[in-house]
């Protein structure tokens, strides 16, 4: 008898786990990949399905908004900038179409910069945060940026000497790269941080332009997923695939990043100039979690007397701290990151802001005037209101030029470490894609790592945007898959 009820309860156990675990293993083989010239694409329809969005995805304008409650997402055909919970972010590939009409966005998009921001808590490289790396962009004969108030060496360590007991009273320890008016090359910038445990790194900085004076706001960098061009790049060659290394915590990096952006753009009114992606020195050599703020323009007139203000420049400083202490929230607790939204209806009960995607009115009027809390306004209506607009400079990889500031890698990079050079050769060896490792997210809290089914799918009508050509990958590089060259225009100015 005692056997008998054993057995029945073991048999009990194994439905219920069956019944538990099924639509869990239906999700996590859900996705169907669509290969578009050898790289790999999922539909909006596949994406929303997976995140609980509404089915309805009809685009507008070529347009397609989605809003789950909790998330909210908006994509434009042949463009690389989507809305993601309320703010910009700059996908590495632009949005294409399939030809029965379903939007595809990239793979590389969907797990390095989507995933993280939808289910931040299911990161598995998150942990505890004890220490801060603050990193004051310049300093001694770099002077960065100027304007007529002051330079940008000088405005960076202001911020970082206020940010620094802002974040001592939390609890954290704090290292600076820099104290003082001292030029601190950027290797040893990285290796201060390396150095360092359980901790983040944060470099400060202001940006400029030569090209237009009006252009204005806040951006923030982390770094460039493994085989996907950076947010300044115009295409993504076939010569470059095998070179580009990544980062086993590129995903704390963004968690890192939109923490502290939602709360920048929550505590100050500054044009949102997007999450981005680069490869700026800092970031690739660093091997703890990074990003690199941009504080607005010393270039514009009135954002360049803003930052020589120094109260100005503590705001700023306390909206950094109350992003880390964010992060450092969801790294310890798994507690969820404020977002625009949230940050605007603690601060004012309901943020009202122009709907920057909406087309103008007939009459050349301004687009309409929604409240955020408003969920039939879309993501969109939680963006903070531009006065002026202009893109990032361009730089182009069929050049040569390279930067010499907080530059991208190369080849012959003599900064990478011999495990990071080791890592650019290994990635010459990934099948599929390139960033091989781009996992596509699984229903569980450790995303499962296994390959996903593809689909028989019609012949994809490709956009002008990707310009497909059959180069031949060059003999340095024997190891590597062959892929096709990726052109595609450069990230568009923002939408009026």
């Amino acid at each position: 008898m005692a056997r008998r009820t054993s057995f029945s309860r073991t048999l009990c156990a194994i439905a219920l786990a069956f019944a538990v675990l099924s639509p869990l293993a239906r999700a996590a083989s859900d996705w169907q990949v669509v290969k578009v010239g050898g790289w790999d694409y999922l539909t909006v329809d596949n994406i929303a399905n997976f995140y609980g969005f509404p089915p309805t995805l009809e685009p507008v304008n070529k347009t397609i908004r989605l809003d789950s409650g909790a998330n909210q997402l908006e994509v434009t055909l042949s463009s690389r900038e989507a809305i993601v919970n309320g703010v910009r972010n700059w996908l590495c590939f632009p949005i294409l179409q399939h030809s029965d009409g379903r939007f595809l966005v990239s793979r590389i998009d969907l797990a390095k910069t989507l995933e993280p921001q939808f289910r931040p808590q299911m990161i598995g490289t998150l942990r505890p945060l004890k220490t801060v790396v603050i990193d004051p962009g310049h300093g001694g004969v770099e002077k960065g940026a100027a304007s007529t108030y002051g330079n940008e060496k000088d405005f960076t360590l202001d911020v970082a000497k206020q940010l620094k007991p802002m974040l001592e009273a939390q609890g954290l320890r704090v290292v600076m790269t820099r104290d003082n008016d001292a030029q601190v090359p950027l290797p040893r910038r990285a290796n201060i941080a390396n150095a360092t445990r359980d901790s983040i790194f944060v470099s400060i900085h202001f940006n400029a332009t030569d090209t237009n004076a009006q252009a204005t706001g806040f951006e923030i960098y982390s770094l460039t997923p493994r085989g996907a061009p950076s947010t300044q790049d115009n295409s993504m060659m076939a010569k470059f695939a095998n070179m580009q290394v990544g980062s086993p915590v590129e995903a704390a990096s963004l968690a890192l990043s939109f923490s502290v952006y939602h709360s920048m753009l929550g505590h100050m009114p500054e044009f949102d100039r997007g999450i981005k992606r680069a490869r700026f020195a800092v970031l690739r050599l660093t091997q703890i979690p990074a990003i690199l703020v941009e504080g607005g323009f010393l270039t514009e007139r009135q954002e360049s007397r803003a930052i020589a203000s120094s109260a100005w420049r503590g705001r700023l400083a306390k909206a950094i701290s109350t992003g880390i202490q964010n992060y450092r929230a969801l790294a310890e607790k798994k507690q969820r990151p404020m977002l625009i939204a949230d940050y605007r209806r603690q601060f004012e009960g309901v943020l009202v802001a122009r709907d920057a995607s909406a087309p103008a009115n007939d009459d050349g009027t301004a687009s309409p005037v929604y409240p955020a809390s408003n969920r039939l306004a879309g993501a969109a209506a939680q963006i903070t209101v531009a006065k002026r607009h202009e893109p990032s400079p361009q730089i182009s990889l069929d050049t040569d030029n390279e930067k010499t500031d907080e530059s991208e890698s190369s080849p012959a990079d003599p900064t990478q470490s011999a495990a990071q050079q080791n890592a650019v050769a290994d990635s010459a060896g990934d099948a599929d894609i390139p960033g091989g490792n781009s996992e596509l997210p699984a229903p569980d809290a450790q995303p499962a790592a296994t390959e996903p089914m593809s689909v028989n799918s019609p012949l994809l009508d490709v956009p002008t945007a990707v310009k497909s050509a059959a180069a031949a990958i060059p003999s340095a590089a024997p190891k590597m898959p062959t892929h096709r060259t990726l052109k595609f225009d450069p990230p568009p100015k923002f939408r009026e």
